[in-house]
């Protein structure tokens, strides 16, 4: 299972390489191709799991102008 998390980063909000580096703390990998980054789940996630990794996501880029797509494949 295997969430994935598309950006559109604003000009004028954080700068995209300390958006990296919060992805990266929170254990995002960055992918090529249809999405930014994703997130590899040990096994299937239930819907409260999913919800608290949105939620951590949310909470490290508030503020920095950042819109985001989540889209979870099982």
């Amino acid at each position: 299972m295997e969430t994935y998390l598309d950006l559109m980063i604003s000009a004028d909000g954080e700068k995209a390489s300390i958006i990296h580096k919060k992805l990266l703390k929170i254990g995002l990998k960055p992918t090529i191709g249809e999405h930014d980054y994703f997130y590899k789940w040990e096994g299937l996630a239930d819907l409260d799991e999913e919800m608290e990794l949105i939620d951590k996501i949310q909470k490290s880029l508030k503020d920095t102008g950042v819109m985001l797509k989540f889209t979870t494949v099982r």
